[in-house]
């Protein structure tokens, strides 16, 4: 069972760009904006979360792009934006299936990028009828004429992109979110040229090339599915092996944690991820931890993981080691050490082949460049691509010939499916799965800080970082505190129905008055203790964005201390 971090970002945006693209990666780098003339960026945060990404939208609107920010709280990017629509939480399908409803009522689709480029459309058209703006406005809580203004802004756009992050992938309805986006930019034929194309914003500098290598447990390097005897066989002659590895697919982050407290994992392996403050859940996760027979733990610093391993093993920084990563944008980049590994730390792939070495596999790898030229024996992504070409550039993939710098933009001519069709997958609303009621009657939602990056086992070690944001904290609305007789900086104890912390109460108009933000920083206030790990069916991602909460203010701090 392999899996990584992107089971908790935006597995249910590859999930849906797999299915219906036939791709998981962006079918058009950031940059590309600088074509478009309209942009949607939805359910994210780039001011705090994708900065370089930020400055690229900024420019666009100073250049006289028109932005579309969709998001249920107020971001920082939405002061650029010509319309700010702030929809209640996980009520994406119904808002986006109403504009979709408004471009076929008012035939503004592309007939004709239609007919020739996708499937699945008549089944698409039939099912928007049912989600007028006029009935979805009181569900989104927008406007239905604002909606209809989106809509047509959109559709009549030369060149459209579509931007989105984790507030459209951390549902259990995932996956139909961003269903509902490959749609709209389908129906418009808003793919495969200058300024435009979807791009779901990865985080993480190599996020993107952990999935292409196939840290996924149901595919191999370049997404090829587990299953397929013949793809089985072809890695097994690269790897050089007889050992057929079985053509079932592994379990996910959450399913694995899962399966140890039922007996059928005992071991595991863990290298630079913290779930003991990642998962949802996560004393359910931290209980698993406690109970696994072995457990190893390969990591820069002792995060709160490594206090549950037996073996801990010291990894190097990024500064202080030799390989690529492959970014948000397809970019494959070459890192080399600024400084060597203290102590007795090594390169990552040194500790893994030296493991393998002693379980009598015989790697004998000496050098990453080794590693990166058996990876391009089965990735069809890395043509044109060599170790020798890094060093000098970085390369976008797919790379036509060895001097092409890399397409930004893919599906000009067709995409990686039967006939060379997208597919319309049509998305019905499904409701959170941990609504609102009487005794948790607000609504609970997680996600980072501009000054503190995931669960703080770099930044909250980082002096001029933590100095900034020192301090557990939680936004909400001025008139919500006001409602509670909570002053901004009092603490209030937030409590769901997996566990109860206690945090530090900021005032931000941003929150709607019927929700709560709350950074998964801090381990004193771990905001996954409150989490649900209910998980989309497709992505199998955790529901990090909605949970139902109540808050509370706490008489006395220091006895809550």
């Amino acid at each position: 069972n392999v899996d990584h971090c992107t089971r908790l970002c935006h597995a249910s945006s590859v999930a849906a760009l797999m299915e219906n693209v036939g791709s998981g990666a962006v079918s058009a780098t950031f940059n590309e904006i600088e074509n478009a003339d309209v942009a949607i960026v939805i359910g994210a945060n780039p001011v705090e979360n994708h900065p370089v990404a930020a400055t690229f939208f900024k420019q666009f609107t100073k250049r006289g792009g028109k932005l579309i920010v969709m998001d249920p709280r107020g971001v920082g990017l939405g002061k650029y934006a010509t319309h700010r629509l702030k929809f209640r939480p996980g009520t994406d399908v119904a808002m986006l299936n109403a504009i979709m409803h408004t471009i076929v009522e008012e035939n503004l689709y592309d007939q004709q990028y239609i007919e020739a480029y996708t499937e699945n459309w008549d089944a698409q058209k039939s099912h928007l009828k049912d989600f007028p703006p006029e009935k979805m406005a009181d569900i989104c809580g927008v406007d239905s004429e604002e909606l209809k203004e989106v809509a047509r802004l959109f559709a009549n756009a030369k060149a459209g992109m579509i931007f989105w992050g984790m507030g459209i992938s951390q549902h259990i309805h995932g996956t139909d979110n961003s269903r509902c986006l490959i749609s709209l930019a389908l129906m418009t034929g808003q793919v495969g040229r200058p300024g435009t194309g979807l791009h779901p914003l990865r985080g993480q500098n190599n996020v993107q090339g952990a999935s292409d290598a196939g840290m996924i447990p149901m595919f191999l390097p370049d997404y090829q599915p587990v299953g397929e005897d013949g793809v089985r066989s072809a890695f097994n002659e690269i790897w050089n092996s007889d050992v057929d590895f079985g053509a079932e697919k592994g379990l996910t982050v959450v399913e694995i944690m899962d399966a140890v407290h039922d007996g059928d994992i005992r071991g595991m392996y863990i290298l630079g991820e913290n779930p003991a403050m990642s998962d949802p859940d996560v004393e359910h996760a931290r209980d698993a931890l406690a109970k696994m027979e072995h457990l190893v733990v390969q990591d820069i610093f002792l995060t709160e993981t490594a206090n549950y391993a037996d073996v801990i093993l010291p990894a190097s920084a990024f500064a202080e080691k030799t390989g690529t990563v492959t970014n948000t944008n397809r970019q494959v980049q070459m890192g080399r050490p600024a400084v060597p590994p203290p102590g007795e730390a090594r390169e990552d792939w040194m500790i893994t082949t030296e493991l393998a070495d002693r379980l009598g596999l015989d790697w004998g790898y000496t050098h990453p460049r080794q590693v990166f030229a058996e990876m391009k024996m089965g990735m069809n992504s890395l043509n044109n691509i060599t170790w020798e070409r890094l060093e000098n550039e970085a390369v976008t993939y797919p790379s036509l010939s060895p001097t092409d710098p890399g397409q930004p933009i893919v599906f000009g001519d067709g995409f990686p499916r039967p006939e060379g069709r997208a597919r319309f997958t049509p998305a019905s609303i499904i409701a959170p799965d941990d609504v609102p009621d009487a005794e948790y009657p607000m609504i609970l939602t997680t996600g980072r800080q501009l000054e503190h990056w995931h669960t703080g086992s770099m930044t909250r070690r980082a002096t001029v970082l933590d100095g900034l944001e020192p301090e557990a904290n939680c936004s909400l609305h001025p008139k919500t505190l006001r409602r509670m007789s909570v002053e901004p900086g009092d603490m209030i104890r937030l409590t769901t129905k997996r566990g109860t912390i206690v945090t530090m109460a900021r005032a931000d108009r941003a929150v709607a008055e019927d929700m709560v933000f709350l950074p998964f920083a801090y381990v004193e206030a771990a905001a996954n203790i409150l989490t649900n790990s209910a998980l989309d069916p497709y992505g199998k991602i955790p529901e990090f964005k909605f949970s139902a909460v109540k808050c509370e203010k706490v008489e006395d701090a220091f006895a809550a201390e």
